[in-house]
């Protein structure tokens, strides 16, 4: 018996799956803690995998 393998992952075209990244404001806090904000990807939202497109009906091939 064979075992089933798993599709492709759907991995975003636009960040190539790093959908967010820490990104360091300069300097630091009064506790010695470095500061920084995290980014998102803009096209998935930081989840890191694109959306299907479902196949339109009449749509040439």
């Amino acid at each position: 018996m064979t075992h089933r393998t798993r599709p492709p992952s759907r991995i975003c075209p636009n960040c190539d799956g790093f959908a967010s990244a820490a990104i360091t404001l300069g300097g630091r806090d009064l506790n010695g803690h470095l500061r920084t904000i995290t980014a998102y990807c803009p096209a998935c939202h930081g989840t890191g995998t694109a959306r299907r497109s479902p196949a339109r009906e009449g749509a040439r091939v």
